[in-house]
């Protein structure tokens, strides 16, 4: 079996938050989804399971998150900088904010962090392997 994630996000809005994932370019699997959460797929290995609050508390009885807070943030590797900024725009258009913080361009790697209407961060980037600085040492690279 091919390995995969799917990250769990409780979701205030269930349908508001599947046209937001379905503007990002995220297409919903009708086979895991019911009223109670949807599962968006961004690639074969990439699933964001949409959970209402109900739901996501018979995964955990831990409190969510409190607004503007944040405790993780899934980056995305796309094809091109036009795609980073066109997702950018997705979200903007569709509920979310783009620009959650400030750009990231260090010529071989370009960055735009997305907030989801719930303030879920996502970092879109891009990245051009061929035009990476030379590593330091084992391990040494950019992080994103």
């Amino acid at each position: 079996m091919t390995r995969m994630i799917f990250v769990n996000l409780p979701v205030a809005d269930l349908p508001a938050s599947v046209a937001f994932y379905q503007a990002l370019g995220f297409r919903q699997n009708l086979q895991f989804s019911d009223d109670t959460a949807a599962c968006m797929v961004w690639s074969e290995a990439i699933h964001a399971m949409l959970l209402t609050h109900a739901k996501w508390r018979t995964f955990t009885q831990r409190p969510l998150p409190p607004a503007g807070s944040c405790g993780v943030m899934l980056a995305l590797a796309l094809d091109s900088r036009d795609e980073v900024d066109a997702l950018n725009r997705a979200a903007a258009a569709h509920g979310g904010q783009a620009d959650v913080n400030p750009v990231q361009d260090l010529g071989f790697m370009y960055g735009r962090d997305l907030a989801d209407p719930d303030g879920h961060l996502w970092g879109p980037f891009w990245m051009d392997p061929t035009a990476l600085p030379p590593a330091d040492g084992p391990g040494d690279g950019p992080a994103r």
